[in-house]
């Protein structure tokens, strides 16, 4: 059995620089790569290009990386958590991609599975499309959308074994199986890391053959964007 452990998250990310693009699993704050972010925030990298659902909040997930200027572009879908995001975003200081959430989901899985392009309905007609090429099928417009090429994806699950297998939890498991692959390097920090075996297959999410590296997180603060109670 190949072993894909590694000691700690600044294992995890050797070989990390500038200008390099990246993955990050989550939607909103539920199941982002905590760990990993918080050594890109350590490692001082700069220029990167980050491709995830949202940019997390002002000190919080991405957050921490745009708040120090070091995401160069962002390619989301959702960014109406972060206020600083949206300061960058006017100002021109960041350059923003923004996607269809459906087709960045999809565009994660036509590199996860070695596609290299989709077609999908959303956004023709609109800014989305333009300078893309579009076709008819079956008398509906549709328009190319290549699949990303990163060179790291940073995920995070809730058990791992030391074959890389992960079993995500809950609302983690949104984009983080879709990124898992679809990169060069796939780093995978969980929760609880078990030995080969311990896992029960037929729960178990995404093969190790999707993973190069895995760690065991530590801290997990899993923050709530919004806490709504209801009144007494």
């Amino acid at each position: 059995m190949i072993k894909k452990t590694v000691k700690n998250v600044q294992e995890a990310l050797e070989g990390v620089k500038d200008g390099m693009t990246m993955m990050l699993g989550g939607f909103g704050l539920s199941g982002i790569p905590e760990n990993s972010i918080s050594e890109l925030v350590k490692l001082n990298l700069k220029d990167l290009t980050c491709i995830s659902n949202n940019a997390g909040v002002d000190d919080f997930g991405l957050g921490l990386l745009l708040h120090k200027k070091q995401i160069k572009k962002m390619i989301s879908s959702y960014v109406g958590e972060n206020a600083e995001f949206e300061r960058q975003m006017l100002s021109g200081e960041l350059d923003v991609e923004l996607t269809p959430q459906g087709t960045l989901a999809a565009k994660c899985q036509a590199a996860q599975q070695g596609f290299p392009a989709i077609f999908t309905p959303a956004g023709y007609g609109t800014e989305v499309a333009e300078g893309k090429e579009t076709r008819e099928f079956d008398g509906k417009m549709y328009v190319l959308e290549h699949a990303y090429k990163a060179d790291f994806a940073f995920v995070k699950a809730w058990k791992g074994d030391e074959a890389g297998n992960l079993i995500f939890k809950g609302t983690a498991r949104n984009f983080n199986p879709l990124m898992c692959g679809a990169a060069t390097i796939t780093v995978a920090e969980v929760e609880e890391l078990v030995k080969p075996g311990e896992l029960d297959p037929n729960q178990i999410h995404i093969p190790g053959i999707f993973v190069q590296r895995i760690f065991e997180g530590k801290n997990y603060e899993k923050r709530i964007e919004q806490r709504t109670v209801r009144q007494k």
